[in-house]
């Protein structure tokens, strides 16, 4: 059995032939049946609907690396298309070249990945992540504050201002306010596309889920109680008499917190490193996601996309459960 580019169907979702006898090295030009003795890398392609181009487009640029190729696995996974394969080689350089000609598709390539069967843990961010506002924004439009708030705001997620100073200054701005709003904002909080589909998929995996945030604890405990998640973790506003004092009570949850909350809850759950998954958008997120197995920005601001090790900009969160899953 060998197949080239040119015999193949269009859509890689309808390649399940080319697998039926098992994986297959892309040798000269096709794809002849065989498989990589001891990979080094594993590179994930991602679509709604991914089709041959994304391959395409890739396989020049692992040739010109030498690394070989093994398409491991095709599947659909939260109605999302995913292109599985192995690699002799990996690096830095090799992703951001492949990330470079990703056009229409998403696409993880890391020394490894997860793997679904055994128990694991993720961990993520809770605004601009798993919901689609910044609390603190909502907060302090509410209050009449917003246009100062959200610029701090902009500044921390994008690296300009250390996080736990900018979380002070923004809850100082909110001094006052009527602590009612917080019941407001957590009205119409909306989820973003693909969580529940994310956390759903991954309890029936038997994995446990968390949400450490730089947010506050109303909002995050609303989460855990509404999806069922086992941890949730996140600071304290103070409220006096019915309103913001403009303080924060405790330890702030910063990114040095997080990434401790990741290895935490792993030894907590006897979960290997290499079985965590961290999910976030900000520059308080890059510690966490430097120190999980497996580290997944989400539309994220620049500096963290230079960074991150994976990021997903054209799926969302359901596109996580796919990576899990992926081999």
């Amino acid at each position: 059995m060998a197949m080239s580019m040119d015999t193949l169907p269009e859509r890689v979702q309808e390649w399940a032939s080319l697998l039926a006898e098992g994986p297959c090295l892309w040798r000269e030009g096709r794809f002849v049946a065989g498989r990589l003795p001891s990979p080094a890398g594993q590179l994930v392609l991602l679509a709604e609907r991914l089709d041959k181009a994304a391959l395409a487009r890739s396989l020049p640029i692992l040739a010109a690396e030498q690394v070989e190729v093994e398409l491991s696995a095709v599947k659909r996974i939260a109605e999302r298309d995913l292109l599985c394969l192995s690699l002799s080689a990996w690096s830095p350089a090799l992703k951001a070249r492949l990330q470079a000609v990703a056009d229409d598709w998403d696409l993880a390539c890391v020394p490894a990945l997860p793997t679904a069967g055994e128990p694991g843990l993720v961990l993520m961010d809770m605004d601009s992540t798993a919901i689609q506002i910044e609390c603190i924004d909502e907060i302090a439009r509410l209050a009449g504050v917003g246009d100062e708030v959200a610029a701090i705001t902009r500044a921390a997620m994008e690296g300009a201002l250390p996080f736990s100073e900018s979380l002070r200054r923004r809850v100082k701005a909110l001094a006052g306010a009527d602590a009612a709003i917080i019941d407001q904002v957590i009205g119409r909080m909306p989820l973003m596309p693909g969580l529940t589909t994310l956390v759903t998929g991954l309890q029936e995996l038997g994995w446990k889920v968390a949400i450490a945030s730089g947010g506050f604890t109303p909002f995050v405990c609303h989460l855990q109680q509404q999806l069922g998640l086992d941890a949730a973790f996140a600071n304290t506003l103070e409220i006096r008499d019915g309103r913001l004092t403009g303080e924060v009570l405790g330890a702030i949850v910063d990114a040095e917190a997080k990434a401790n909350i990741l290895v935490n809850l792993a030894h907590e759950h006897n979960i290997p490193i290499g079985q965590t998954v961290a999910i976030g958008d900000g520059a308080n997120d890059l510690l966490m996601l430097a120190q999980a197995g497996l580290g997944v920005a989400l539309h994220a601001k620049p500096l963290v996309q230079e960074q991150a090790p994976v990021c997903i900009n054209r799926l969302s969160l359901e596109g996580v459960l796919g990576l899990v899953q992926a081999h």
